[in-house]
């Protein structure tokens, strides 16, 4: 098992919560600037209003007479000085220029009797917010009276900053609120977890499926990729389990031979018996020595699933002279006339060289072990019409009979009344590399009367 880092494991409910907490700190940030911005919005148009109804009311006192030039003392302290900062005022003349108030004020003037305008000026370093009404003058209907007054924008900025505090703590507080349901929501939700806890820890050596009902959907991921674990190592120790069996059933009878033959030798005096008895345990010890390399053999093909197989190209059309070439020196031992055929170009399947080179040894062992004398025997490759790779061992030998051919390829099978020694493995290793290189394995009667032995594999573009 991998050690965590620093040998802390992580932990999901805190990854969880800091996950949503780093969100929410980063909306109340900027909850708060769009909350400052909406109340000083909001205090603008407040402040404008009020701005625009104390325009309107000087204007009316002007109209009445009420005010003939500059302001009374009383006026001006109102207008020049109130609760939410400094305020200014101007009232010029178009004929007479500036009546009253402060100087600075020198925009273009609305039209006479016009809706109030506001702007915004710059005056002795402070930004001001201007309403300015243009009126004719009461006493001289000729002359134009522009009326302005401003104030700063503390007043506003003061209230929106007002706003902004009465609502941050609220914000707060529903941030807080919500981290703590989360909270309350994770802790609840992650048991659900529990049932599947509970039955892994009475688990002893089982390897079945843990995936079930009460397993979250965000959760099956996991149990699925466990449960594919757990079939790969019921695979191996089925594998495991097969082998062991498998060796012990096709040992038992070598090794009691063995001993048989060891204990007469040992037991007489006789050289003839002496020699007859180690040439039994000659044979026998061969025999064991195939049977346990070929036992070896088949669990290492079952071992490995189609997808394992290592995708390189092979060259049939060069692996299989270059065996044939090397079997040569057995088949005239056995006298059996080994030859091949196949095409001048390349003939390229997806595979591992390995075991298509075992595939090929056991096919010829085969043809080397039941073809007989003066038998003839032809390994070829071909690129049939179709597509794909061909590749066929066919021997002039006996044969198999019809009801037979069907149980070629299974595990120990050997053929009624075949004299020479043989353990059934080899075909049942060449049908198992060649299924896991996605080719077609078929037995039939050879034309000679023989047996032809067929493989079709895929081409390159088909995978292998």
């Amino acid at each position: 098992m991998a050690e965590v880092t620093g040998g802390r494991h992580p932990h999901l409910r805190r990854r969880l919560l800091l996950t949503l907490l780093l969100p929410m700190l980063s909306l109340l940030v900027i909850d708060t600037a769009v909350t400052y911005g909406v109340a000083l919005n909001y205090a603008n148009r407040v402040h404008d209003a009020d701005l625009t109804d104390d325009l309107r009311t000087l204007a009316q006192m002007l109209r009445s007479g009420k005010v003939a030039g500059d302001l009374p003392q009383e006026a001006r302290l109102l207008l020049e000085h109130d609760s939410s900062g400094h305020s200014y005022y101007s009232i010029s003349s178009s004929q007479r220029g500036l009546l009253g108030g402060h100087q600075g004020f020198d925009q273009a003037p609305p039209a006479p009797d016009a809706a109030p305008v506001l702007t915004d000026l710059q005056l002795a370093g402070r930004q001001l917010r201007v309403a300015t009404l243009s009126l004719h003058s009461p006493a001289n209907p000729a002359d134009i009276l522009t009326l302005s007054i401003a104030e700063t924008l503390r007043g506003r900025e003061y209230r929106a900053w007002q706003i902004l505090m009465l609502i941050i703590p609220l914000q707060t507080v529903l941030i807080i609120t919500a981290l703590s349901l989360v909270w309350l929501g994770v802790t609840r939700g992650l048991r659900i977890l529990d049932p599947l806890t509970r039955r892994l820890a009475l688990r002893e050596h089982e390897l079945e499926p843990i995936s079930g009902p009460d397993v979250p959907v965000e959760v099956l991921p996991l149990t699925r990729t466990i449960d594919a674990l757990f079939a790969r190592l019921r695979a191996v120790l089925s594998l495991q389990e097969r082998f062991v069996a498998d060796a012990a059933h096709q040992l038992r009878t070598p090794l009691a031979g063995l001993r048989l033959h060891v204990d007469r030798a040992l037991a007489s005096d006789d050289p003839a018996v002496v020699r007859d008895a180690l040439g039994h345990i000659d044979r026998l010890t061969e025999r064991a020595a195939r049977t346990s390399t070929q036992l070896l053999a088949l669990t290492r093909a079952q071992g490995h699933k189609k997808e394992h197989v290592p995708a390189t190209a092979v060259d049939l059309a060069r692996l299989v002279p270059l065996v044939v070439e090397r079997r040569i020196p057995e088949a005239l031992r056995a006298g059996i006339d080994l030859g091949y055929h196949g095409p001048d170009g390349t003939a390229i399947v997806q595979g591992d060289a390995a075991a298509l080179q075992e595939l090929l040894d056991n096919l010829i062992d085969n043809v080397l072990r039941y073809a007989g004398q003066d038998a003839r025997a032809t390994v070829s490759v071909a690129l049939p019409p179709e597509g794909g790779v061909l590749l066929e061992v066919e021997d002039s030998g006996p044969g198999v009979p019809a009801d037979a051919l069907g149980r070629l390829g299974e595990r120990f099978f050997r053929v009624p009344g075949t004299q020479p020694p043989g353990t059934g493995l080899g075909l049942a290793i060449v049908q198992e590399i060649a299924g896991q290189h996605g080719a077609h394995c078929s037995f039939a009667a050879a034309a000679g009367g023989g047996l032809q032995v067929a493989l079709r594999f895929p081409g390159p573009a088909n995978g292998g």
